[in-house]
């Protein structure tokens, strides 16, 4: 398992081994212990499934407030998205910025996104399903957001805003400079 830092050193690229032949293929997708070498030690408790039928489809840009917090280790099953982490830990030299990236089945790569960053992605194609591990259980009490098209971000997304597939609960996030701050 290869682990990589972004931009943003705190968030990690990881790339599972994946060993195939002329049945398919066998990966290792997660190992506590491979990630305790590369000095990540976390505890997963819950594991989050979705599956977005349109490309366009834009969840979050999400994140749970403490004592809530949650790191989160994202991959694509089927599909692609555009993966994004924005840094809302106050007092941080990259504090409002982000870092994008392409998951998908055929790169099998991973993000992992630490407490303090909201989260979220674009599907790129059809069908897309994305797993993620969470070292939180879910807490609707904590659930919070950030407006996903926030100019102030500077997010690249790959849909307009006008075709975005969104929930109606993503379309009411506040912006940067209207959430208050928690980490």
């Amino acid at each position: 398992m290869q682990v990589e830092p972004t931009e943003i050193a705190d968030v990690k690229v990881i790339r599972p081994k994946k060993f195939g032949d002329e049945r398919g293929f066998f990966s290792e997708t997660y190992s506590e212990r491979s990630l305790r070498a590369h000095g990540l030690a976390l505890t997963f408790v819950q594991d989050n499934h979705s599956l977005s039928a349109q490309p366009g489809t834009v969840r979050g840009l999400h994140f749970q407030t403490p004592p809530f917090a949650q790191d989160k280790l994202v991959r694509v099953t089927r599909g692609a998205i555009l993966d994004v982490a924005v840094d809302l830990r106050r007092g941080s030299p990259t504090f409002g910025r982000h870092v994008a990236v392409t998951l998908s089945t055929a790169a099998w790569n991973q993000l992992l996104v630490p407490i303090g960053f909201a989260h979220g992605f674009c599907t790129l194609e059809p069908d897309t399903e994305v797993l993620y591990k969470v070292t939180n259980f879910y807490s609707a009490e904590h659930d919070r957001g950030l407006k996903w098209d926030d100019p102030a971000l500077g997010i690249a997304w790959p849909v307009e805003a006008a075709a975005a597939q969104l929930s109606d609960k993503d379309r009411r996030h506040p912006t940067l400079a209207e959430l208050d701050l928690v980490f």
